[in-house]
């Protein structure tokens, strides 16, 4: 666990459902004792775990307090607010925020979409005169990880321009001083992992989450505030530069800037959106020079991980569209320098040995190709591919939901054959679920036979095999515990009959009381042995298949309590030991 990196895991929290891996776009999601942690090192802080957990364990750092001891701090801290605010607090006119904003001590509140415009000369420019045949965006911090961690060999077709977050914080600093502290405003967790970059020159990002819970702590009410006329953007509003929260916007804006030529664009977001749409580049034919514009998000930044809303992606770019002042097309070039370079280390990865391959394979029960599943229920798409996570250290056998389902089935098997007496479950419907070759041999004659021919016997109808059916009726319908003694052809047998599932599953136990070889305290000393040994494994598998794995502790327990009392002769229980 690394609570310093904006995403983490909350250990304890964690329910084996593995939603976190089957939705990781590039599984940077390590198994270790059944917790989901993040690899920081595999991370690109899309927050699509986040929004995927089911239980709230992946957490997004709280920066909250940073942010408001900054305020209390320094003279001048300044909120460089992002441009999708617009879609995020649909509603609420640009003043009431800004005095909402200094409402909690901010000094100024400025448009992050001023780095934006910026940053559009300089790209704009740079395709125009480098002759380069690839241009990709870096204004997406998540881009930017995913492009150095795993397409290496698009690294030098980034950008090499700052962030519009880092080059506004520069603006800023420009204007106001260069001790002015700076809090980024966003619905980005990646940004929060950028801000970490003191080269960056932002004290702090937030999300627009805290934001929120920032106004709800001091009671403001953003719809009831009352705006000042200084309630305006500093040191200027923005104007193109609105637009690039939305899929696209980059690229208009860049337009604006004098256009780019014979250059061609193309925009994309949400992740795998990305990755398929980056295959294959390396061999493409740029006859024309290209220029891809990638957002995470699917829709662009109106749709980050920490949006209020992530839905209504129509009307959220028209709310931006509307916003934005989109001014005549001309030649507008940059005013700073903002050029960076990118170092983050590639993703290192190996392929498995053949051996370590079909080892890993093995354990997972995998033997023969046609034992492959693919079902996805591990958080991988493949079987092969969870191995080569389990070759990697990334991953654990008990992650396979069909393994382990297997083995607990093995495991309740095992245990009605080695019983010495028989066992039998049936359902609601009066159907044999499963029962033991005991059980056959105790019945005898054509049952034995259908048993030989069928182990188990699964969908024979108990009201044909057993004389004594009506006991399991009646725990079905009135879920109390039967036992009786009952003469079967020249057999006394006592016959347990109890609950497993209430109204849907029973369980029964026979067995002959006059053959000398059977004990009651054999029966339960075997039972209890069973379950000192294999405690452990059910637990596990009871993490994994809940009631279906229960179920066998469920049995275990019942066939133990059920030899702890005996019927007395008027077919009563009382205790037998």
């Amino acid at each position: 666990m690394n609570f310093q990196k904006p995403i983490y895991t909350e250990q304890g929290y964690c329910r084996d459902c593995y939603k976190c891996i089957r939705h990781c776009p590039v599984k940077a999601i390590r198994v270790e004792n059944n917790q989901a942690s993040i690899i920081p090192e595999r991370c690109i802080y899309c927050g699509i775990c986040v929004d995927a957990c089911p239980v709230g364990a992946k957490r997004v750092r709280d920066d909250l307090n940073r942010a408001k001891l900054l305020v209390r701090r320094k003279d001048r801290v300044v909120a460089s607010l992002a441009p999708s605010f617009i879609s995020e607090f649909s509603g609420i006119r640009p003043g009431q925020l800004i005095h909402a904003l200094k409402m909690l001590g901010f000094h100024a509140v400025s448009e992050t979409a001023l780095g934006a415009q910026e940053v559009s000369a300089a790209c704009a420019e740079l395709a125009r005169t480098s002759g380069n045949k690839l241009f990709i965006s870096t204004t997406c911090p998540s881009v930017v990880e995913l492009i150095q961690k795993y397409y290496p060999g698009l690294s030098p077709y980034l950008t090499p321009f700052l962030s519009t977050m880092a080059v506004h914080a520069r603006m800023l600093k420009r204007e106001f001083g260069g001790d002015t502290g700076i809090v980024y405003l966003s619905p980005c967790i990646a940004k929060q992992l950028e801000s970490d970059d003191p080269s960056m020159k932002v004290d702090v990002a937030l999300t627009f989450t805290l934001l929120r819970q920032w106004f709800e702590d001091l009671g403001i009410v953003l719809n009831e505030i009352q705006e000042d006329p200084e309630d305006i953007f500093l040191p200027e509003p923005s104007r193109d530069g609105a637009l690039y929260p939305i899929s696209g916007g980059m690229l208009q804006s860049m337009e604006v800037c004098g256009g780019l030529g014979e250059v061609k664009t193309m925009a994309f977001s949400g992740v795998q959106q990305i990755m398929t749409a980056l295959e294959g580049i390396h061999e493409a034919p740029f006859k024309d020079p290209l220029f891809l514009e990638l957002l995470a998000c699917d829709g662009g930044c109106v749709n980050g991980p920490r949006s209020h809303e992530r839905s209504g992606t129509a009307s959220k770019m028209l709310e931006i569209l509307r916003y934005a002042r989109i001014p005549e097309p001309g030649l507008r070039l940059p005013t700073m320098d903002i050029r960076r370079e990118f170092s983050e280390p590639p993703v290192e990865t190996r392929e498995p040995l053949r051996d370590e391959m079909a080892a890993a394979l093995h354990r997972l029960g995998k033997s023969m190709t046609s034992d492959e599943l693919d079902c996805g229920g591990c958080g991988y798409d493949t079987c092969r591919a969870l191995a080569a996570a389990m070759v990697d250290g990334r991953a654990e056998v008990s992650m396979c939901v069909a393994y382990m389902r297997k083995l607990a089935s093995n495991k309740a098997n095992a245990l009605m054959r080695s019983m010495p007496c028989g066992v039998v479950i049936v359902d609601e419907s009066m159907d044999i679920v499963e029962c033991n070759r005991k059980f056959a041999e105790i019945l005898g004659g054509d049952v034995l036979t259908v048993f030989d021919a069928k182990p188990g016997m699964a969908g024979a109808d108990i009201t044909k095999v057993a004389p004594f059916h009506r006991l399991f009726r009646t725990e079905l319908e009135d879920g109390k515990a039967v036992m009786k003694d009952l003469r079967v052809g020249g057999l006394i047998l006592r016959v347990s009959v109890f609950t497993i599932e209430p109204g849907r599953v029973v369980g029964g136990i026979v067995y002959d009381i006059t053959e000398p070889l059977v004990e009651r305290g054999l029966i339960i000393q075997k039972a209890e042995e069973v379950i000192r040994k294999n405690v452990t494994t059910v637990q596990q598998i009871a993490y994994l298949l809940g009631e279906n794995a229960a179920e066998t502790e469920m049995i275990l327990a019942s066939i133990i309590d059920s030899f702890k009392v005996a019927p007395d002769s008027t077919g009563n229980g009382k205790s037998g030991r």
